[in-house]
């Protein structure tokens, strides 16, 4: 008989680890929906990158590649790096557990800027991994207070850049002369899942910097610019023994055939697909303009969002999008993420902010 009073044990750090919560899709009065929350491109696959995915669908029955030596060779190629230095994972989010797994043990600490991509404590803890949180100061990272907060302990330093929800970037200067005070043993992700939407001349592609930096690795998606989030792609670029460690940590055949013949076909539109970033950028500088006459303060973003600090009214703000028919990502007690949709989905954001009487 079984009994009903007990449960199998389980691992006691999952008590305070809060399911990863993914973007709301809510429904307005007069039935129009429009998600804001993901960060999702709004554009849909281009026909050629549908086309391989229908042809990819004949060999379902089939295990994939698990080594992924098409799509591996396409982006050593279209990067100029060897394809040794290239990792895959299910999404930039799947590699990062790949990354905490091999350098976790008792005692690790990973080093991150905060608030930054939520699910990085989430991981960390997950993976037996002491968080180290250090605040943003002006809504960016601040790269004196990482460096000081690393310790002997330390394994791992995270750096989102763009930062996710906030947007800002750091530039080369600071970063380089960052990753040339970060201890060699240290291993420094520079975490660029939005690097396509950048246009500020002075953030640094973390390819070039890897590249002399045996201790710096790049993450890097296909769920964003490249509109693949549903098939869950992404990629490290770093060196052997970092490449070689996220292979070894990649569940069997992760990378599924899918995704694996939409990012070859994607990387092969990758000019036509650049088409709809500028078009997302573009839209970028006009929302933030009309917000900025509306009276917001909001910091300047290289992302595909924008980010707005409402402390206190941050629920409330997101209830009144929500009333109108759009969702948006907000993170109680400090702010919002509007993530950047088509022209008129945008428009009807933008007519609850300029509106909203907490504007700040």
């Amino acid at each position: 008989m079984v009994s009903e009073s007990k449960s199998p044990y389980l691992r006691s750090v999952l008590e305070g680890i809060p399911a990863y919560k993914p973007g709301e899709k809510v429904t307005g009065p007069d039935g129009r929906s429009i998600k804001l929350s993901s960060n999702e491109s709004p554009y849909g696959p281009l026909p050629s990158v549908r086309a391989a995915i229908a042809d990819a669908a004949a060999d379902l029955n089939r295990y994939p590649d698990p080594g992924a030596a098409g799509l591996t060779a396409a982006l050593a190629r279209r990067l100029g790096v060897p394809e040794e230095h290239i990792g895959l994972g299910a999404g930039s989010v799947g590699l990062l557990q790949q990354l905490l797994e091999a350098v976790g043990e008792p005692g690790a600490e990973v080093v991150y800027a905060w608030r930054s991509f939520e699910a990085y404590p989430l991981l960390a803890e997950l993976s037996g991994v002491t968080s180290v949180r250090v605040p943003l100061r002006e809504e960016t990272h601040d790269l004196d207070a990482l460096l000081g907060a690393i310790t002997g302990n330390t394994r791992m330093v995270l750096v989102c850049n763009p930062n996710n929800p906030t947007g800002t970037a750091v530039g080369e200067a600071e970063l380089t002369a960052f990753l040339d005070r970060v201890p060699d043993h240290v291993l420094v992700v520079l975490d660029e899942a939005y690097r396509e939407y950048v246009r500020d001349p002075r953030v640094p592609d973390g390819v070039a910097l890897y590249r002399d930096r045996p201790n710096v690795a790049v993450l890097r998606t296909f769920s964003k610019a490249y509109g693949l989030a549903a098939v869950r792609l992404g990629f490290l670029v770093g060196h052997p023994p970092v490449v070689a460690a996220v292979r070894k940590t990649l569940v069997p055949f992760a990378v599924n055939h899918l995704a694996q013949a939409a990012g070859i076909a994607s990387l092969e539109a990758e000019d036509e697909l650049l088409e709809r970033v500028a078009a997302t950028v573009a839209e970028r500088g006009r929302v933030r303009d009309a917000l900025l006459e509306a009276g917001w303060t909001v910091p300047p973003t290289e992302a595909n969002f924008v980010w707005l600090r409402l402390d206190g009214d941050t629920l409330d703000f997101a209830a009144a999008c929500a009333g109108a028919g759009v969702s948006v990502r907000p993170f109680a007690g400090e702010g919002a993420r509007v993530s950047l949709g088509t022209p008129e989905e945008n428009d009807a954001f933008l007519a609850v902010a300029v509106e909203y009487p907490g504007r700040r």
